[in-house]
């Protein structure tokens, strides 16, 4: 599909370049992208619509990394030739480029400042799960809990633009969703969170210990 009507300007500048040299894809929403112990070398650069990053155990029990959106890439962490490290699926309605290893190669030949956007880029993943290992070992799920919901508010007064259901917080958690809904009512009781449209507003600073 031609690139050249595609409004780009949901991506930085360091990417819309490469992004002209990929390929557009459109998917429905529920679309496996990537899976996780896959072979591949193809990054995907996300145009509109949202993405979830996640695995899944030998019992089914899922655990969620983060959820992405247009301006955001996923993929770059098998660009070394091993295998995925987990598996994408999309969220809603949901476009991306395709951009294949030779064809990321090629861009950074040509625009070696990528290459150091590109290292951020895995440092900044690369720290985020390091930090969700120390969580999952030293917080307990309250703990936990806050620092997700604290991580996805955004502006004043703090509000969370599309509110996780429990299942989606339990995932990001690693906790079962009844103890997710059970502090949830919890916090809505007390006064500190409310639901806002399809939204959630944090009123109050979340306390740190419950």
């Amino acid at each position: 599909m031609d690139l050249a009507d595609t409004d780009l300007s949901a991506l930085p500048d360091p990417l819309k370049i490469l992004a002209r040299r990929g390929t557009l894809r459109r998917y429905r929403k529920g679309t496996l992208l990537i899976q996780e112990g896959d072979f591949s070398d193809t990054l995907f650069i996300v145009l509109s619509g949202r993405v979830k990053a996640f695995s899944i155990d030998d019992r089914d029990r899922e655990i969620t990394y983060g959820t992405y959106g247009p301006g955001e890439y996923l993929g770059e962490m098998s660009l070394d030739g091993g295998p995925r490290s987990a598996s994408v699926i999309t969220l809603e309605a949901t476009s991306c480029v395709v951009v294949p290893r030779a064809t990321l190669r090629d861009h950074i030949t040509a625009h070696p400042d990528f290459a150091f956007e590109l290292i951020k880029r895995v440092i900044r993943r690369a720290r985020l799960a390091t930090d969700s290992a120390r969580n999952l070992a030293l917080l307990d799920v309250y703990g936990r809990l806050i620092r997700v919901l604290n991580t996805l508010a955004e502006g004043e007064p703090r509000r969370i633009a599309a509110r996780p259901t429990h299942q989606e917080l339990a995932n990001r958690v690693g906790a079962s969703r009844e103890m997710i809904s059970k502090l949830m009512k919890d916090l809505q009781r007390g006064g500190y969170v409310e639901n806002d449209g399809a939204g959630m507003l944090i009123v109050r600073p979340l306390p740190s210990s419950w």
